[in-house]
């Protein structure tokens, strides 16, 4: 993240509020109140920007925070008066508090500003495709159904490997179903989900843009909707019986899931300009799971809580 100020002959420095959570004073709201977002992920920025009247002539700073902010490791200042976190952590949102000492002109005396923000970080929605699919089963109670789920989340997993990607399983039933011609027949339902992991752990390591979780979510699901019409054109050039347990064509549907990590949620009114970004959740809030909002919770103190307590 950048906090970016620029000013004539100023002395500048950059504070963290005591206490994170604490209201911003009533001077402080009539200079300036503005919330930005950070992400809590290492090595990236958000930008900004202070009046563009100021203009930067000294590099010297300081920055004084609390334990959760670490001057050495996590914050530097450049020359023209950007600050830049770096390893940004959600422990670090909070009130983040500019001092200004500058000239407007030569001649002008020196003004004192002081101004205020608010940092959240943030997180990227936990996106996956959850998919549903029925196939023909033996008796329930038999082992080959066991096993034939086991093949097939090991060919599905295989699928999606070189992308970063993993599949699991959420639930899956057996039922016999009544048809119409057919009679009784056992059935296989089928309920999994395929998500995203961070390229670092993935089996080749990626930077560029064709790494980006939606990309790879999206040619994951490709593979596994082939995959599935695959098994339909080979059951059709079949001239044997068909096997006891197999797909059931047009039985495969997929609906896109997002949801955010515990102790963050969306919120359009609060974060306008960032509305699909997961948001650490504000004190007076927490979200226990992987919902979308945070909920209100009085007694919650802290940022990012994941508990009423």
């Amino acid at each position: 993240m950048e906090a970016s100020a620029l000013g004539r002959r100023r002395r500048r420095g950059w504070r963290r509020a005591p206490a994170a959570g604490s209201p911003l004073s009533r001077a402080a709201v009539v200079l300036l109140l503005s919330a930005f977002v950070a992400r809590a992920t290492p090595s990236v920025g958000y930008l900004i920007r202070l009046p563009r009247s100021f203009h930067l002539t000294q590099d010297t700073v300081k920055i004084v925070g609390s334990s959760n902010f670490p001057e050495n490791s996590t914050a530097q200042v450049t020359t023209t008066g950007s600050l830049i976190f770096q390893n940004f952590e959600e422990g670090m949102s909070g009130v983040y508090t500019c001092f200004l000492e500058y000239k407007p002109t030569v001649e002008e005396i020196v003004k004192n500003l002081q101004l205020k923000y608010v940092i959240y970080a943030y997180r990227e929605p936990h996106y996956y495709y959850q998919f549903t699919a029925r196939y023909h089963a033996a008796p329930c109670n038999s082992i080959y159904n066991i096993s034939f789920e086991k093949k097939l989340l090991q060919i599905l997993s295989k699928l999606v490997l070189d992308l970063s990607c993993e599949v699991s399983l959420l639930k899956s039933e057996c039922h016999r179903v009544k048809m119409q011609r057919a009679g009784l027949q056992n059935e296989l339902f089928f309920t999994f989900s395929v998500s995203s992991l961070d390229t670092e752990k993935g089996p080749k390591p990626c930077t560029d843009h064709s790494c980006e979780s939606s990309k790879r979510l999206s040619k994951a699901k490709n593979l596994i909707e082939r995959f599935f019409n695959q098994q339909i054109e080979v059951l059709g050039r079949r001239a044997e019986p068909l096997p006891e347990i197999y797909y059931i064509e047009g039985t495969l549907q997929m609906v896109w899931i997002n949801r955010c990590f515990p102790g963050y949620g969306m919120n359009t009114l609060k974060h306008p300009k960032c509305p699909e970004c997961c948001v650490i959740c504000s004190p007076g809030s927490y979200n226990p799971r992987d919902g979308t909002h945070c909920l209100q919770c009085n007694s919650s103190l802290a940022f990012g809580a994941k508990a009423c307590v």
